[in-house]
């Protein structure tokens, strides 16, 4: 397995005594997929998002990244939040850079490497534009397009659109398609948008609420090229639901237990 999480836990002390965010977690994703993680605010979606990005250490349990266990952050691994997290004084080449600056590349394959992905985002034309200069979603191309630099083996998303509006969020999930069957890098994003999640996945592992444990994996049976048009579909449209049912009945679960 490319990505592999085992029995992970992941409890918090607090003044009231200790919190289980996470419980019994087990999940993988194989080379080159798509996965998604959805669930309510308080399932644990983006503690699990740090666990495996190595800024968290769990109370029990692992992850592995192609057989080799996560201690803490590293380069197999890539990270893209949901506000930008640029440096706005420098130019869009250099925050892409920057990550590979750290590495020592030598300067010319650094160009090289960040003009290819500024390609690959679409944004060659804005390499010496500064953050301010750049709307929403263009700053999102642009932290995207710096975690791919440093070509990581899986890319994490933490609710990466959940800041822009709807129709920049549906060209940026169409953008992300493209970026994805293009480089080919197996991605795992947490997000509370379940139509989001159907789109962009091949797999979706439902959260419960506190403790997150995985209520259900649902495994995609649409196509491979997608666009809008799918959201109509039938099938799509059964997955959403299906999906929802289980947030719903969590929901609920959620409410009478408090």
């Amino acid at each position: 397995m490319h990505l592999e999480v085992s029995q992970l836990h992941k409890q918090f002390q607090t003044r009231n005594g200790p919190i289980v965010a996470l419980k019994n977690i087990n999940l993988h994703i194989e080379e080159g997929e798509f996965v998604c993680a959805v669930g309510a605010s308080g399932s644990g979606k983006s503690t699990l998002l740090r666990l495996i990005a190595g800024l968290e250490t769990p109370t029990a349990g692992e992850v592995r990244v192609d057989g080799v266990r996560v201690t803490g952050p590293g380069a197999d691994r890539g990270m893209v939040f949901q506000h930008y997290t640029l440096y706005p004084w420098m130019t869009v080449a250099k925050n892409v850079g920057f990550g590979l600056k750290l590495q020592g590349m030598p300067e010319k394959e650094r160009r090289q490497r960040v003009s290819y992905y500024l390609d690959v985002v679409g944004l060659a034309q804005f390499a010496k534009a500064l953050p301010k200069e750049l709307s929403g979603g263009m700053k999102q191309r642009v932290a995207i397009a710096r975690a791919l630099a440093s070509q990581p083996k899986i890319l994490l998303m933490d609710e990466p659109f959940g800041a822009l509006d709807v129709q920049t969020k549906e060209t940026m999930q169409h953008f992300l398609l493209q970026v994805w069957e293009r480089t080919r890098t197996s991605i795992f994003m947490i997000t509370h948008d379940v139509e989001e999640a159907v789109f962009l996945s091949q797999r979706i592992y439902v959260l419960t609420s506190r403790p997150g444990t995985i209520l259900r994996e649902v495994v995609l049976d649409l196509p491979s090229q997608r666009d809008y048009h799918i959201k109509r579909q039938p099938k799509f449209q059964d997955y959403r639901e299906e999906i929802m049912g289980l947030l719903r009945g969590e929901s609920v679960e959620a409410m009478a237990a408090g």
